[in-house]
């Protein structure tokens, strides 16, 4: 196959997209968070759940779920997780990871601390199905990508639905390894959606205001991350989010992706890790006008 490159869409603030790199579906990895959290957001505004209301059953509210507030653990912790997807094994059933985890044990009380948890976003793909009454496939075409009019975008179910996904040299990956779902789609797919979402052209003013509501992260400050916070299912900064770059990185077996928007512009940016490029720098530094020669 050759030397990989990144590859980089770019949406400016009139809407012309721009594409270098590979056409082709590529991984989303955790960008499939904002997604699920549009999904989640507009069910809201269907009257279907409440943002704010508890979850039958449970300690912790959709919001909360959404912003990683539950105190639900994550699977990325476990070193048997990395060593069976590293081996093509077979993904675990659902209550096979719960016992691993003693998902049952919440960290911490609802809303007082924050912790990344993927399992956390298996549950909203769970609601999501519930409150849609359709497989998550159907409720995330329904809810979010056929109203954006994304046309590369799907679910990825089996090995087979990454045949023609470009995996970063990665292969026997099963994509039911990651629990809350893993999207495939073009990069400019990708940058497309945010772009949609930040303009509110498509989801409108009331659903980004709600997905911008966000807990401030200082414990997470970065050279890259000065003020960090996290949305519902957005990263983002906590000091005037909306002049500073929002979006979601993501990270798996062979490659990374980072999807942001700033200015009215938006930018994706998709690397294998073999090319030692960091796709949220690049991204950040485009969207604030520095342009990288490769």
């Amino acid at each position: 196959m050759g030397e990989m490159i990144d590859t980089t869409a770019f949406v400016d603030a009139d809407g012309v997209v721009v594409g270098t790199g590979i056409a082709g579906p590529v991984p989303w990895w955790s960008f499939t968070k904002t997604v699920l959290a549009i999904a989640v957001v507009r069910l809201w505004e269907l009257g279907k759940l409440d943002l704010d209301g508890k979850i039958e059953g449970k300690p912790y509210t959709y919001a909360q779920l959404l912003r990683h507030e539950a105190g639900l653990p994550d699977y990325g912790s476990l070193r048997e997780y990395h060593k069976d997807v590293k081996g093509g094994a077979i993904p675990w059933p659902v209550h096979v990871l719960h016992s691993k985890l003693s998902v049952d044990q919440l960290r911490f009380e609802p809303g007082t601390d924050w912790s990344y948890s993927n399992v956390g976003y298996h549950e909203v793909a769970q609601l999501i199905q519930q409150a849609s009454d359709l497989p998550l496939a159907d409720a995330l075409s329904m809810l979010v990508l056929s109203s954006a009019g994304l046309t590369t975008t799907r679910l990825a179910l089996t090995p087979s639905d990454l045949e023609a996904v470009e995996m970063g040299g990665v292969a026997d990956y099963h994509p039911g390894w990651v629990y809350h779902g893993l999207l495939v789609g073009s990069i400019i797919d990708a940058a497309s959606l945010l772009y949609r979402l930040l303009n509110e052209s498509v989801f409108g003013p009331r659903l980004l205001a709600r997905m911008l509501e966000l807990r401030s992260l200082p414990q997470f400050r970065s050279e890259l991350h000065k003020d960090p916070a996290y949305g519902l299912g957005l990263m983002l900064t906590a000091t005037n989010p909306q002049v500073h770059p929002i979006g979601h990185s993501g990270a798996g077996p062979g490659s990374q992706i980072a999807v942001y928007g700033q200015g009215g512009q938006a930018c994706a940016v998709w690397a294998p890790t073999t090319s030692k490029i960091v796709p949220e720098a690049v991204v950040f530094r485009r969207l604030s006008g520095v342009h990288d020669e490769n």
